[in-house]
């Protein structure tokens, strides 16, 4: 097979298909925005690839035309290097650009500067924020009841942040480790791991599915979730097939406005029988609460408003 390198995409047409425009199966238009990991035609050919893959390592010849299907990549291999496509010039997002990393994207630093300038910035900066008790929330997001927030994006894809709640609670984290990319995570067990100095705290996942991108920002400066937990924050991107099921135990909107002001009640309660009612400054908790309050206990904090031991 040979591949063809044009993207012919018009005005009025949707774009071409990766697989296509690698020549592995014939002229077809992505009808899911170029989102890969939420397209079933991809899954399907990415496993009757692999499959194909590990029959010839055993001296196998897969036969019809499903055994002629190559990965898409392997495809692109077959031409020059000068001439292989970038996956991101692919998609339509940039300029001709050669891919000099045999379309290992997970070890290319081109791809890693790609997901923190262009996906970051277009999809995360745009947000309206609202105020409970002095703690902001933003709208259209969804909120975990162990204050993580979901974000919907292109297909099924979210992304997933911890809320200005739990950061001012908690404080600014010193460590957050979160799953490498590929891994899969599951809806209510834990997700990311918090440390600040030799405290721990596990917080669970509002969404069932795989791990698509990292914070890379996050690795170098963890205190960049709690200064902006919204937008540069964000923690990671999920591929969440079950995406409409997991919503349904997720809350948005109003409800999330009364939620939050049962969470400040219960915070109120707590501040009080540590040290009083001085603990609130001008009636809205000041941040850093647990920094701030040597009394407390982090493992209550953490049980109570994380929902995790």
């Amino acid at each position: 097979m040979t591949p063809r390198l044009e993207m012919e995409t018009t005005e009025n047409s949707a774009p071409e298909c990766i697989w296509s425009q690698a020549g592995v199966v014939p002229k077809k238009s992505c009808n899911q925005q170029m989102d890969c990991a939420a397209c079933r035609f991809d899954h399907a050919l990415r496993r009757t690839a692999e499959h194909n893959r590990q029959a010839r390592a055993r001296g196998q010849q897969p036969k019809g035309k499903k055994g002629q299907i190559v990965s898409w990549q392997e495809n692109m291999m077959r031409v020059p290097p000068a001439k292989r496509p970038c996956i991101h010039h692919m998609k339509g997002h940039i300029d001709f650009k050669a891919c000099g990393n045999e379309y290992r994207c997970g070890t290319c630093e081109f791809d890693q500067y790609f997901e923190d300038q262009y996906a970051v910035h277009v999809a995360v900066r745009p947000v309206e924020l609202t105020e409970v008790g002095g703690f902001k929330i933003p709208q259209g997001v969804y909120l975990h009841p162990g204050h993580t927030w979901v974000k919907l994006e292109e297909g099924a894809s979210v992304r997933i942040g911890l809320d200005d709640f739990a950061l001012r609670v908690l404080g600014p984290p010193d460590r957050i480790e979160a799953p490498l990319v590929g891994k899969p995570v599951f809806a209510d067990q834990p997700l990311i791991h918090l440390q600040r100095g030799d405290r721990h705290a596990g917080v669970l996942s509002p969404v069932s599915g795989v791990v698509t991108a990292i914070n890379a920002e996050l690795r170098r400066d963890a205190r960049t979730v709690d200064r902006a937990p919204y937008t540069d924050g964000w923690v990671m991107r999920v591929h969440a097939p079950e995406l409409r099921k997991d919503l349904k135990n997720l809350m948005i909107g109003s409800e999330t406005g009364a939620f939050l002001e049962k969470e400040i009640g219960q915070l109120y309660e707590i501040l009080e029988e540590t040290a009083g009612p001085l603990a609130a400054d001008g009636g809205q908790i000041a941040p850093d609460v647990y920094g701030n309050l040597p009394g407390l206990q982090w493992e209550r904090l953490v049980k109570l408003f994380l929902r995790t031991e």
